[in-house]
């Protein structure tokens, strides 16, 4: 279509545009095309074709056509994400300027960028798509409405614009037409950064600018650095200028209108915990809680899927149909049925699927009365008990730590359990010092007199190589009875060394298992290792000690123990 010379200014509460339309600009399009349509506000006025907000299913066929992925037996379409099956958090920056200069905690987490390069950059991407067909997603982020933020996705791939789909919240047919977008995300994963020139780490980057209000993606197929840049804007947003705390975590409603909020890094648990089918979900992965309300920030669902089965994890195993996207999977030999016992492209298998797809869902993926608060942590070194009862001030120095640990074969070169800690639970999506989200968590826990626990889904009798798994069955029966509140009136006996209290019995679990200690065959083994474990979260809490309160430093391990005797 051509375009006339003619200035045109929109101006909504967040964002003025003004775009000079003096050049010619002839761009095929189909779809369902906004009445602002700001690709070439963007710089993009010489696409070959623009795709507006098609269907999962055209999309699914062009991406089967153009020999980008297979359907699956359950009728998935099954892509390969190529270099990167992860995130790449050393290549993530924000550009640093008038608006982030002061705010932003830099550092190895947040990776300053420069306003020119960033510039520079982006044109160089826009040349980059001249002449492609490219795909145009309208959604937006946040279930509640006084939240929404209107996002546009423009993807190179048509199974990165159909992730988007999945993901975030579609907008109704009869609104995309006046749609304004707010954030922009440009996501080229064909394009390869120069480091030298482009001032990036090496070819693939994820770039946040606030004054744009533009989310640059190359060099990566891996389509969670699209759902992460979002969340780390969110992430400054809301705790910085709304006065709300935005959460890593999933989040479930009970039937008697209870919430859950389930904190955890990947492999703890966190999606497998939160879908319930005695419970409703409310989303498995990214939440903010206002003033009374926990909502969800997403519209989908980013499953692990690796060793995934029918018996242990059916909701997630359901969803697994068509419309549904599985990144790096491995078909078994000769068929297009996946192995999901299979890693040898990856540990870190994914499932992408809309909410809907699972059957208990929250009316308006929100909820209040909020309830119960669980950290989950994976302890390879067998330590931590497996429920107990936290303080405020130990819920706020064990949010902060956010540990777990890494065991052998989910990173090259990981031979032996490695401690990890990623504060709140979502350190590299975190724009703001992680002490203002734990004092956010601190007062929200004090307002709402919500119970805290820290759950260990990882090692019993020994660590890693020597012990076991934690029984699913018995973590569920766990949360069960915290949720029930079945472990009001029982017993409880404090850790010697964390300070946690531990309770003496739960309902159908040996109470041998709940007193970590108790299941070693060598019990002073167990003592070196707790001790061990202890120090390297009092070495770590080093980091943040300086902003930290006499509450949560109180809340230290190791404070009532001689290490001498």
């Amino acid at each position: 279509m051509w375009i006339s010379k003619i200035q045109l200014c929109i101006i909504n509460t967040n964002t003025v545009f003004i775009f000079d339309l003096n050049l010619k600009q002839n761009m095929k399009t189909t779809g369902n095309v906004p009445d602002f349509d700001n690709l070439s506000d963007l710089g993009l006025l010489n696409i070959g074709t623009a795709h507006w907000n098609l269907s999962s299913e055209i999309l699914s066929e062009i991406t089967i056509k153009n020999e980008m992925g297979k359907i699956s037996s359950s009728g998935a379409i099954s892509v390969q994400t190529g270099k990167f099956t992860g995130r790449s958090p050393k290549d993530r920056f924000i550009v640093k300027d008038e608006i982030t200069s002061k705010t932003v905690w830099w550092g190895d987490v947040n990776i300053p960028f420069g306003k020119d390069k960033f510039d520079a950059l982006h044109a160089k991407v826009v040349k980059y798509l001249e002449k492609k067909e490219v795909y145009v997603r309208d959604v937006y982020a946040c279930s509640l409405e006084s939240f929404q933020l209107n996002i546009r996705a423009i993807n190179e791939y048509p199974w990165s614009n159909h992730f988007v789909s999945n993901m975030f919240n579609e907008v109704k047919k009869d609104k995309i037409k006046s749609f304004i977008p707010e954030w922009n995300i440009i996501n080229a994963p064909g394009f390869l950064a120069d480091p030298k020139v482009d001032g990036t780490r090496k070819s693939n980057f994820s770039i946040i600018d606030f004054s744009k209000k533009i989310i640059l993606i190359g060099g990566t197929g891996y389509t969670g650095e699209i759902k992460k840049g979002i969340f780390s804007v969110l992430n400054y947003i809301l705790p910085h200028k709304k006065n709300t705390l935005s959460m890593h975590c999933s989040a479930n409603l009970g039937k008697d209108g209870d919430t859950a909020i389930f904190f955890g890094l990947s492999g703890t648990g966190k999606t497998t915990l939160s879908a319930d089918p005695n419970r409703f979900l409310i989303g498995d992965d990214e939440h903010g809680w206002s003033e009374d309300t926990v909502f969800n920030f997403e519209g989908g669902c980013y499953a692990k899927c690796i060793d995934l089965n029918k018996e242990k994890e059916p909701e997630i195993w359901g969803a697994i149909k068509k419309g549904a996207i599985l990144e790096n999977v491995v078909f078994k030999e000769n068929s297009n049925e996946v192995d999901f016992e299979d890693c040898s492209i990856t540990e870190n298998t994914r499932v992408s699927y809309p909410l809907e797809f699972i059957e208990n869902i929250a009316k308006g993926a929100k909820g209040n009365n909020i309830k119960n608060i669980f950290l989950l942590t994976a302890d390879a070194f067998g330590v931590l008990p497996p429920i107990s009862k936290l303080n405020k001030g130990q819920a706020m120095f064990h949010f902060i730590s956010g540990y777990t640990a890494k065991v052998a074969g989910t990173e090259e070169g990981i031979t032996e359990p490695v401690v990890t800690f990623s504060a709140c639970f979502g350190a590299p999506f975190l724009p703001l010092h992680p002490t203002k989200y734990a004092e956010m968590l601190g007062e929200k826990i004090e307002s709402s007199n919500v119970n805290v626990w820290l759950i260990n889904t990882g090692w019993t009798k020994g660590p890693y190589g020597t012990g076991e798994r934690m029984k699913l069955s018995h973590t569920r029966s766990m949360i069960n009875a915290a949720l029930n509140n079945d472990l009001e009136e029982v017993k409880y006996i404090k850790h010697p060394i964390f300070g946690l209290m531990m309770p003496a019995s739960c309902p159908n679990v040996p109470e041998k298992t709940l007193n970590p200690k108790m299941t070693w065959e060598d019990k002073n083994a167990y003592d070196q290792n707790a001790i061990f474990l202890a120090k390297q979260f009092n070495e770590n809490f080093e980091n943040y000690k300086e902003y930290a309160s006499s509450e949560i430093l109180n809340a230290a391990p190791l404070r009532f123990v001689d290490l001498e005797s």
